[in-house]
């Protein structure tokens, strides 16, 4: 996943962002809600690599295929420590993981990339708001779980590359210009509607969300933090050499 340009570590937490997992755990509420985030980041990390992996296949040479493969091999490194931590806090990864599964399958069947182009576009897009949105929610995480989700969040090297070769494509081509940014729309809109499917039907993150468990979070905030990441998409778009 990719580090979005409005990526900041806010200081001076407090209530359950104050407390480390031991303390903030005894709530079994916000312990359903965090179980239910590491879940969801850990089949994403998991689709992740199996999508860059797919992706290779469409690579137009060795160079760009090897690049993908690291990356992948990044992603699913991100997935070991989130399976990892669910275990250490005895929860089965698979369990955690399944309740996210078909929203997330539902998404890239239905964000299936047509060629190359698509496919970078897809991971440098879609990976950020995914990113833009764990870390909003990992400011108000207890401060071991808070450290876990950042770390997964590093920047694998896909935005530079991806921002690279769509830049060049689209020098050659303009017109491709036109296509991927209808590309990117779309799949920004697919994007914040499985987000929104997913956080309905799971009432310990919903209730996080709004303010019932993480602290400082309350409706009014859930739509500013919609907005910051809609600005920091429509920067991407930007950085990419298309019209947001």
């Amino acid at each position: 996943m990719e580090t979005p340009d409005n990526a900041t570590e806010s200081t001076g937490h407090t209530g359950i962002a104050a407390q480390g997992w031991a303390a903030a755990s005894a709530d079994p509420q916000y312990r359903a809600a965090v179980v239910d985030l590491l879940g969801a980041l850990a089949y994403g990390e998991l689709a992740a690599f199996e999508r860059l992996a797919e992706d290779a296949k469409l690579a137009p040479s060795l160079a760009d295929k090897a690049e993908l493969a690291k990356m992948a091999s990044a992603e699913f490194h991100h997935f070991e420590q989130l399976r990892d931590r669910l275990t250490v806090i005895d929860t089965e990864p698979t369990a955690a993981m399944e309740p996210f599964a078909q929203a997330l399958d539902d998404f890239h069947r239905q964000t299936a990339p047509s060629d190359w182009l698509e496919g970078l576009v897809k991971a440098y897009v879609g990976d950020s708001i995914a990113s833009d949105f764990y870390r909003e929610v990992a400011a108000r995480l207890d401060s071991d779980t808070r450290a876990l989700v950042l770390a997964v969040l590093d920047d694998t090297g896909h935005g530079n590359f991806a921002v690279e070769k769509v830049r060049a494509a689209i020098e050659a081509d303009p017109r491709v210009g036109g296509r991927l940014a209808l590309w990117a729309r779309r799949l920004m809109g697919e994007a914040l509607s499985q987000a929104q499917r997913v956080v309905a039907e799971r009432d310990a993150l919903s209730t996080m969300l709004v303010g019932g468990v993480a602290d400082g979070f309350d409706l009014a905030a859930v739509g500013e933090m919609f907005s910051r990441i809609t600005k920091a998409h429509t920067k991407r778009m930007a950085a990419l050499g298309l019209a947001a």
